[in-house]
């Protein structure tokens, strides 16, 4: 009898051919076994067909190319592809510690829980790890219902990600009119319905500050970020108290406005100003502005 595995690992790849097959054995490497591995080529033109012709002997491996179509389409043809009930996500350039599926998969015995990640050590485009820390109060992995937590930021990093199939079929998949922020637009959604857990240790390797990364546009990631939050407050009335809301923009404009404050003093005074309009009573706007004019 074919038995479906128990999960499913979406491997998506767009010219990531230099780093595709360290990420492949890494999940080849998983003292958890029951499996089966889909690549998303998102129709790459450097070595990456050839790197998966060393992998097509194995069985429970699957190589589909499609034309160039953006990494929403092409994770979401992962999951329309997937037999297994959990769906593990992992971009290619990304790669896991040989533990991450056993322990994470522990974390689905109740049917509550919809999505389970972990923390992460990082990489550069070398292969070189070195020490990072995520700050600040929001940034912080939490557990259980997180969507008070997780209108202020996204938490949960991609390739940590193991999410209950079912979600997909509650909430819908990735949408793919956005270019930035799918991961953080889908994440609200499931908490509405779900809890999410994590394992909390470092149990894969997020690489950063490689060329062709492409969280580098501030500009298309603002917009796409007031799209994600606009939409998930008109969609989910309820999901969160207006004062929670209120609070969520404030502390976007703020970050806007010292981000901006080194770099373009007119568009950091908006920001600080948006903040303001936002809860006039904060002063973290004010020292911003006041920062700017020392």
């Amino acid at each position: 009898m074919n038995r479906n595995p128990e999960t499913t690992v979406v491997i998506t790849c767009f010219n990531y051919g230099h780093f595709l097959e360290g990420c492949l054995g890494s999940v080849l490497e998983q003292t958890y076994k029951d499996f089966e591995i889909i690549v998303i080529d998102d129709g790459s033109t450097d070595n990456t067909p050839q790197v998966m012709d060393r992998f097509s002997a194995l069985p429970n491996l699957r190589y589909v190319r499609q034309e160039n179509a953006g990494q929403a389409r092409a994770k979401n043809r992962g999951i329309e592809s997937a037999r297994g009930g959990f769906i593990a996500f992992l971009d290619a350039d990304d790669r896991w510690c040989p533990e991450k599926l056993e322990k994470q998969m522990a974390c689905f015995k109740r049917n509550e829980v919809g999505v389970v990640y972990c923390r992460a050590k990082y990489l550069d485009g070398d292969n070189v790890e070195f020490p990072y820390e995520m700050t600040g109060p929001y940034l912080q992995p939490r557990r259980g219902k997180v969507t008070e937590w997780l209108v202020f930021d996204n938490f949960v990093q991609f390739s940590s990600s193991i999410v209950r199939k079912a979600c997909f079929e509650k909430f819908g998949k990735f949408d793919e009119t956005l270019k930035m922020g799918i991961d953080w637009d889908l994440w609200l959604r499931i908490s509405t319905g779900y809890e999410f857990d994590y394992v909390d240790e470092r149990l894969f390797f997020y690489r950063i500050g490689h060329s062709g990364q492409m969280s580098r546009n501030v500009e298309v990631r603002m917009q796409c970020s007031d799209r994600i939050m606009e939409s998930f407050f008109e969609k989910f009335p309820g999901a969160v108290s207006p004062q929670v809301i209120k609070k969520a923009y404030y502390l976007t404009f703020c970050n806007r406005g010292s981000y901006f404050s080194s770099i373009d003093r007119k568009k950091s005074y908006g920001f600080f100003l948006q903040a303001i309009r936002k809860m006039p009573c904060e002063t973290h706007a004010y020292k911003g502005i006041v920062k700017n004019l020392l």
